[in-house]
Formats: C-alpha cells, structure tokens, sequence
C-alpha cells in the first residue's frame, strides 16, 4: 500500500544525515539498517551497505532506483538449489562430462608431449 501524498515519500532522516554535504565519490560505503528507506535523488551515486539481516550488501544506487526501497536491493533469503531425484541425475551426468572432459585433455597433452620427443 503507497503512502498518501500528503506525508510524502518515507525517507529515514538518519540515512540524509549521513549522506548531508558529502559526495558520492568520497563517501565510501553507508552502513544501513533501514531497509525501508525510500531512495530520494539526493541518494544517486552512493554506496549503500543494506542490511540483510546477517551482513550488508553493498548497493550502488542509479536514477532507475529512485522511487524504490532500499531493501529490494538486499536479498534476504539464499536459493541453494531445487532438490529431487531429476536434479540429482542431471548433476551427475555434468560431473561424468566434466571428468571426460579431463581425461581426453590429459591424453591430448601426453600424446602431443609425446609426439615432440
């Protein structure tokens, strides 16, 4: 649900402070937990180091980030893999491919070492 247009656009005033009279190029990186902070213009070219609950993902804020929130940016959950039966064949038969794959370059080397001597 937006925020009404009479209170504006929630900007938290601890993020402004800290990017108040500074350049993005000198600044370095802005540690924040506020993941609900919108991102103001004044924000563009900052580094941002969001928290996501365990470290804080560096952020590098662009024009096209205007208007979102901070947290969209720092993923909070991490996708391993799909498990099952399929998943596991299919990681075996990369493996065999990547094992093959070894063995014909091991033999192209020794058979042109080979061919050299």
């Amino acid at each position: 649900m937006s925020r009404s247009l009479k209170k504006g656009p929630y900007v938290d005033p601890r993020v402004m402070k800290k990017i108040e009279g500074k350049k993005p190029d000198q600044a370095g990186v802005i540690k924040t937990w506020s993941r609900a902070c919108q991102i103001a213009p004044e924000m563009v070219g900052f580094k941002f180091g969001v928290h996501n609950g365990r470290t804080h993902v560096e952020v590098l804020v662009s024009e096209d980030m205007v208007g979102h929130r901070l947290g969209e940016f720092s993923v909070t959950r991490k996708f391993l893999r799909h498990g099952g039966k399929m998943q596991k064949e299919l990681e075996a038969k990369k493996k065999e491919a990547e094992l093959n794959a070894a063995k014909s370059a091991k033999e192209a080397t020794t058979a042109a070492t080979g061919a050299k001597k």
